[in-house]
This record gives structure tokens, sequence and C-alpha cells, in this order.
């Protein structure tokens, strides 16, 4: 089997790397810190904004899988050059560029979203990921990269830190039959990526050519509210169901002005206040990815909780 370079191993990186691994292919991880590496992963120290070290680290790969995380409030200055030194060490190894998106370019929604709905953000993260995608896809049409990319909603699963998770932060409180607080509107519809698919569709873009030259959606299970999945997770808890209350946005924006994070999770607000829905069936019905049904997703994310 061939070589695929990860960059990247939080969450991401690691679904992804697990899926090459049980595919039998030989995984080389990189990362800022580095790792431990094993039989199955080797792991090396590179920063992910460095041409010349992510190239060096490439050589010979067949695959590079773009899983970096940058800082949430730092895109516009961190995402450019890392995402520039990926394509150039993609276009330099010869090796397909897979990178993780998400849907922040489509901007707000009018109806369920597909990786051919239109790139219309108006915010300044999601007009970021219109730029990354932007610059590959001509790369692609020049013939210098073959490229591809997944787009997600927010993350669900067992390896998915609370912090990096608008459900998986309230599970302990919904778990305790405590009140739980929510960005947003807890009762229009939201679609809800299991990290596992996300692995499972990344190692796809990146072993079927019929993937390569656009983007596709991880297909998700049907969206659920933030109050029906989290009733949804009550229920397997055996905890009554929860007392879910919206925090106000007025309160997020004044928190805002000294917490960046929440500074940028006002900006997109509409993610939060109305359906964002995501249709991922032409992924299953080309390429063969299927979401895990969510009574699944509900019942191992609720099982690997701590304490």
């Amino acid at each position: 089997m061939g070589l695929h370079v990860v960059v990247g191993k939080g969450p991401v990186g690691t679904a992804v790397s697990g899926e090459l691994v049980r595919a039998g292919h030989r995984v080389r991880v990189l990362s800022r810190s580095g790792g431990t590496s094993t039989d199955d992963v080797e792991h090396r120290a590179v920063d992910a904004a460095d041409t010349e070290a992510l190239a060096t680290a490439s050589a010979g790969a067949d695959v590079v899988y773009n899983a970096v995380n940058p800082t949430y409030h730092r895109w516009a200055t961190e995402w450019p050059p890392i995402a520039t030194a990926l394509l150039g060490a993609a276009e330099r190894s010869g090796a397909v560029l897979v990178a993780m998106g998400n849907l922040y370019g489509h901007g707000r929604p009018t109806g369920p979203m597909t990786a051919r709905s239109p790139l219309a953000a108006t915010d300044v993260k999601g007009r970021v990921r219109v730029a990354m995608w932007e610059q590959m896809a001509a790369a692609h049409e020049a013939g210098r990269v073959r490229v591809t990319e997944a787009r997600a909603s927010d993350f669900v699963g067992p390896d998915v830190p609370p912090a990096n998770s608008y459900l998986g932060r309230s599970l302990a409180g919904v778990r305790a039959g405590g009140r739980v607080w929510v960005i947003g509107d807890p009762d229009v519809q939201h679609s809800w990526a299991y990290l596992p698919d996300v692995g499972a569709t990344l190692a796809t873009l990146g072993t079927d050519e019929r993937a390569w030259g656009r983007a596709w959606v991880v297909p998700s299970a049907p969206s659920r509210s933030q109050r029906e999945a989290l009733g949804d997770f009550a229920a397997v808890f055996g905890a009554p169901a929860p007392r879910v209350s919206s925090t106000p946005w007025p309160v997020l924006r004044a928190l805002g002005t000294v917490v960046p994070l929440l500074r940028e999770v006002v900006a997109i607000r509409h993610q939060w206040d109305a359906d964002f829905v995501v249709d991922g069936s032409e992924t299953t019905a080309v390429l063969g990815v299927a979401p895990t049904p969510w009574d699944q997703v509900v019942r191992t994310t609720a099982g690997a909780l701590p304490g």
C-alpha cells in the first residue's frame, strides 16, 4: 500500500489515520509537536506553515491530508500560510491533497447544503475557507496537483474533546439532570458529523480518483435540533429530559469583548439561529460512504463520557 501523510494529529487527523491503518496503508503523521511512532503510524515534528519541511516530510507520498486545526479566532492570519504550504508540498511530491473543510464557506443556508451549494459566505472565517478552496481548485484545474475536500457539520463522537463539540460540552450537565445552556435557537434543525464518518470520508477521498477535483459533504444522520439531540443523550443516560436554555446573544457579544472565541461564535450566528442541515447523499451514492445511524452515534458517544 502507499504512503499517506496526515498533517495534524487532533481528532480529525487521528480519525483518518486510524481508517488508513485499518486499510493497510503506511501512515505518517506530521504535527508541530511530533509524537511517539508505533508500528502502525510514524510521527514527525513539522511546522505546517513551512513548505520546505512539509515537502521533505511528504516526499514519496501518495496522498497528503490537511487535518490542521488553527486557533479558531486566528483563521484569517494562520490559515493562508498553512494552506499555501500544504498545496506546495503536495504539488512538489505529486501527492493528492485532501483537505478537511467545513460549511463556513456556504454562508447563510437557504436549504440543505450539498457540495454544490453556492460559496456565499460574507463573514471573515467563511471567506477564508472559500479562498482556500479556490486556491486548491485553481491548482487542480491548472494540472499542477490533484485535490479534493470533505465538508462536515459540527463534530460529535467519543473521541471529540468536549471543548471541540457543541453537543459534547453539554453532556455532563445532561447526565446530571441539570439545566444546560446552548448557543442559538435550541429548536432549529442541525446536522452533526460523527467523527468516524469524517475519517472514513477523508480516507475514501484520498484513494478514489472519482473524488478528485471537487468537494464532498460528509454524510450525516438525519438532523436533530440541539434540544432533540440532548434529549436523545438524556434517554441513554437514564436522565430526565434536559432543561435547555439559549444563551442570549447580547451576553455572548459582551463576553466576546474579552473572550476572542465567543466573538467569533457571534460572527457565525446564522449557523445557530436557523436550520443548518447537510445533504451528503451524493457521497453515499457515488463513493459508498454511509452515515452511522444516529442511535448508534448517541450510544457510543454517551458510553465514552468520563466519570
